[in-house]
């Protein structure tokens, strides 16, 4: 059974992986912030960055998703 599925398991695998990855980015960037006493316009602009960064991703692979299942790509 588990060979049927094996490409599934690895892509959400994979996806729970990259999430766990920018999660652990955004704590870092918070201790950093917090430790350099980062004013609050620059701290919005980072968390914009990082916020546009993992929309960027996930749009990718929605794009990615609905192209393959109409057989664009």
């Amino acid at each position: 059974m588990v060979d049927i599925f094996i490409n599934e398991i690895e892509t959400i695998g994979l996806y729970f992986g990259l999430a766990g990855i920018f999660f652990l980015i955004g704590m870092a960037i918070q201790d950093v912030l917090k430790k350099g006493d980062v004013p609050k316009f620059g701290r919005q602009i980072v968390w914009l960055v990082l916020f546009l960064g993992c929309a960027g991703f996930i749009a990718k692979g929605l794009i990615q998703v609905f192209w393959q299942g109409a057989g664009v790509g």
